[in-house]
């Protein structure tokens, strides 16, 4: 598939307690590599398609080995900028049944943190593309960062490229003097496609969905369709609002579907029971990215490129890592009804 796509944002190295441990028992980490954006341009490569991750990190052999392994999954990585001191860091201790998962951000003074405006020559990186993704956790991060996600996108709104985003609220960030509310619109309103949930709404947008009770292990697609409309009217350039619909039974065990509102149809995925659960991290990142290659290949057809958002985003979740290594044939299998897990050979 000849399209290009574009993500920003930050990759940290990711450190896991092993076997379920709890931080305070663990006396080793396994490693690894992972963030919102980089996760999104791991599943879009995985699928054939020509996509760049542009961010900032330091000159060190840490940040040499993160390129090595977004290269090894056909990433570009030549818009990179080097400078700044370190990688950020986030740690993982992975919750089981009725104890959730936990994570702790080490990402202050971050190479990614300290970048500005101007550091990223978008016209540059930005040309050919067909589409440009960043999410929520970027403009969290930094006034530099959020600044500089708001210049790359008013370049792609310049050159016609279709800006997509997940919301992505994520609390625990958001420490320099901001909220996300007073930053956040200014960026949406530059987006054509924007994922969701309804915390992201009214976090960041002050927008409210009516009857959602995601703690109750049951979440009704139709509760979105105004969340959705909403959208739509406080942004005009939104085209399709996507929202994740996740119901929480317990750590293990999740129901996971989603829905697609284009302005005049509200398209519900099927519902997947997802009874084991294996890395729920990154579940968000493999959705968005099947989502946009689902629109790029299904051009016209939203509810099967949200179908196959959905299904790619439910084969993440038997996955260690923040990456969605699932190919295109696993997922269109799971699309079609084949959940069985049969050994193939």
């Amino acid at each position: 598939m000849a399209k290009k796509v574009v993500t920003f944002g930050e990759i940290m190295l990711r450190f896991v307690t092993p076997q379920y441990q709890r931080f305070s028992q663990a006396t080793s980490y396994n490693a690894s590599y992972g963030g919102g954006e980089a996760n999104v341009a791991v599943s879009l490569a995985n699928y054939g398609v020509d996509v760049s991750f542009v961010t900032r990190l330091p000159e060190n052999e840490i940040a040499d080995a993160c390129i090595m392994e977004l290269r090894k999954h056909n990433v570009d990585t030549k818009k990179i900028v080097k400078g700044g001191d370190r990688i950020g860091t986030y740690y993982l201790e992975t919750g089981s049944v009725a104890r959730a998962s936990k994570v702790v951000y080490d990402r202050a003074y971050s190479a990614f943190s300290e970048i500005k405006p101007g550091m990223v020559n978008w016209e540059e990186v930005l040309e050919g593309a067909d589409a440009f993704h960043w999410t929520g956790i970027t403009p969290a991060v930094s006034q530099g960062a959020a600044d500089a996600c708001l210049e790359a996108i008013k370049v792609a709104n310049k050159l016609g490229v279709t800006v997509t985003t997940d919301l992505n609220y994520r609390k625990n960030l958001w420490k320099y003097g901001k909220t996300g509310a007073e930053i956040m619109p200014e960026l949406v309103a530059g987006c054509d496609i924007v994922l969701g949930n309804e915390e992201d709404a009214a976090m960041m947008l002050d927008i409210h969905p009516d009857g959602v009770d995601v703690t109750g292990g049951h979440v009704e697609a139709e509760a979105y369709r105004g969340v959705s409309q909403k959208i739509m009217a406080k942004f005009p350039r939104v085209k399709k609002v996507i929202t994740t619909l996740r119901g929480s039974i317990n750590a293990n065990h999740n129901s996971w579907s989603g829905v697609l509102y284009d302005g005049k149809t509200l398209y519900e995925a099927p519902t997947y029971q997802i009874t084991h659960i294996v890395d729920r991290v990154g579940g968000g990142d493999s959705f968005m990215g099947g989502l946009i290659y689902g629109l790029l290949a299904y051009e016209g057809d939203d509810q099967k490129a949200l179908n196959f958002a959905t299904a790619a985003s439910c084969l993440k979740h038997t996955i260690h890592g923040d990456y969605n290594l699932a190919s295109i044939a696993e997922v269109e299998k799971l699309m079609g009804g084949d959940a069985s897990g049969r050994v193939s050979r």
